[in-house]
């Protein structure tokens, strides 16, 4: 019976591989958004070479800057969204198969790379998350056109709820920081 058991458990922690498909999957997905939204850079400054145009009507200069901010943003949306893909691949990774030696010993990392448990990957992944949200709501507000007061109203709520959100952020990276006083000790 020992043996058996421990073949159905040496199995059971061997399943956990399956995992690689997932980081195999996420480490791809990275480099596809990286690469589309570089390509999108590309295509973003290959069309600004008019805009020092002395010849081009304001109106127009005018729609190329508003374009141009709009891609400039998506382009931000878009290396926001490969980094959620690359923290949560190589967090995965580093959860359930082995720690990436070459990210514990590195200062490159900036510890955000390094994931110890499943509540650091999700606090890593929700404020990239929240990032990515801030940049949305920059597009659409840069977009958005005032007719009311409504409308003026609604926007400074977003504004007033993405401070919410980024001093929760910060008030969480506290927690933890700051060790408890060791019991009997008097300061």
């Amino acid at each position: 019976m020992d043996l058996i058991e421990r073949l159905f458990e040496g199995l059971l922690w061997r399943s956990r591989y399956v995992v690689l498909f997932a980081v195999l999957a996420s480490m791809a997905a990275a480099i596809a958004i990286f690469f589309m939204a570089t390509v999108d850079v590309v295509y973003l400054v290959s069309h600004l070479q008019h805009y020092a145009d002395a010849s081009m009507a304001i109106e127009a200069r005018k729609t190329l800057h508003d374009e141009t901010i709009t891609h400039v943003v998506e382009v931000v949306d878009g290396y926001l969204l490969a980094i959620v893909m690359l923290i949560f691949g190589l967090g995965i990774y580093e959860l359930f198969i082995s720690d990436i030696d070459e990210a514990q010993d590195s200062k490159a990392s900036s510890a955000i790379l390094v994931i110890h448990s499943l509540d650091d990957l999700k606090q890593r992944l929700a404020k990239v998350i929240i990032m990515i949200m801030i940049v949305t709501i920059f597009e659409i507000a840069f977009k958005l056109k005032i007719s009311g007061a409504l409308d003026l109203l609604y926007l400074a709520g977003s504004v007033a709820l993405i401070g919410l959100a980024l001093y929760l952020t910060h008030a969480s990276d506290g927690q933890g920081q700051h060790a408890p006083p060791k019991p009997g000790k008097s300061h």
